[in-house]
């Protein structure tokens, strides 16, 4: 059913135990506060964007909701159960409905095996196939679907006898092989040339809107995510600051982080460029300032912000943000 939740995060949490600095008491270092109480939800034919600069947490948020990573605390649920699947048949059989596919297409797949092998691999496994025939004729419709034709040309190639974009094909066609029904997509342009990245991310479109899969976008290009998602929630130092539909939260931002991420993405119907202005960089994620986490950078910070963490303002129907300056504005307007 379109528009049904399929993947849903509830308030997960990750830390991390430091690999190097100081040590605390008994000798322990301290954790890295990667991702808190991020909650997102994933619909049925549904493109949803994370958007955040380098480090903020995307993609440990990725592989807590793929359940490569068990969550410090908080739960994740597909379709309304709660799952905890992190090896053995429990994990198999979660990896058959979500599925995630790399940013580095290269390193995701064998270098030693050819492109039918990845496909029919995880055909086999999940018992798709009942015969050599078939698994032949359900290789050939993969191919097909991510429009790597005449699919003779490619079952035999070998990864390094491809491209860039074709190479992220063959790894999409392997993550649908399962036939999943949430797909999560970590960067999965960012390290193709930008003249097929159009390709790639409408093929993810169009998968998404005709399988009924729900799609997680993982980006720092919020202007990318503009043209392509439907929903965008922004992420900043490890915890989610603002998100909304992808129309009313690209021309209406309320949070001054998503602003300057907006300043800052390349638009060809601006008439002058943005004032170079620098904010500071982005914070530790061992030592995260008090309160709100950007407030350090944030050109209209308030005293309360360096204080208390914000609550959740409701900006407009299905437009929400944590932020000082906008519960503010909200009081005001009142």
């Amino acid at each position: 059913m379109s528009g049904e939740i399929i993947l849903e995060g509830r308030n997960l949490t990750k830390h991390f135990t430091a690999a190097r600095g100081p040590r605390g008491r008994f000798g322990r270092r301290p954790p890295v506060r990667a991702v808190e109480e991020v909650s997102l939800a994933l619909r049925a034919g549904t493109v949803t964007a994370l958007v955040g600069e380098s480090g903020c947490g995307k993609s440990t948020v990725a592989r807590l909701l793929a359940q490569v990573y068990p969550a410090t605390s908080g739960e994740v649920l597909l379709r309304g159960e709660r799952v905890k699947a992190h090896r053995g048949a429990a994990f198999r059989d979660y990896r058959r409905q979500v599925q995630l596919i790399f940013q580095d297409p290269f390193a995701s797949l064998n270098p030693f095996h050819r492109v039918r092998y990845h496909l029919a691999r995880p055909l086999r496994i999940h018992g798709h196939v009942r015969s050599d025939a078939h698994e032949q004729e359900q290789v050939a419709e993969l191919l097909e679907r991510v429009s790597l034709t005449p699919v003779d040309q490619f079952m035999d190639k070998m990864p390094h006898e491809l491209s860039g974009g074709q190479r992220q094909r063959v790894a999409i066609a392997r993550a649908l092989a399962v036939r999943p029904i949430a797909l999560i997509a970590d960067e999965p342009v960012s390290m193709l040339d930008v003249s097929i990245r159009l390709g790639v991310l409408r093929l993810l479109e169009k998968l998404a809107d005709e399988s009924g899969l729900a799609l997680l976008y993982i980006t720092h290009d919020i202007a990318g995510a503009r043209y392509f998602a439907e929903d965008i929630t922004v992420m900043y130092a490890g915890r989610l600051i603002e998100s909304g539909d992808g129309e009313t939260l690209t021309q209406s931002p309320a949070h001054p982080y998503t602003k300057l991420l907006l300043e800052s993405a390349p638009d060809p119907d601006r008439v002058t460029a943005p004032a170079a202005t620098r904010h500071g960089e982005p914070p530790s994620l061992i030592e995260p300032p008090s309160g709100c986490r950007f407030h350090p950078r944030c050109p209209v910070a308030l005293p309360v912000c360096s204080e208390r963490v914000p609550g959740r303002t409701e900006v407009s129907e299905g437009h929400w943000t944590h932020c000082w300056q906008a519960e503010s504005s909200r009081r005001v307007q009142r």
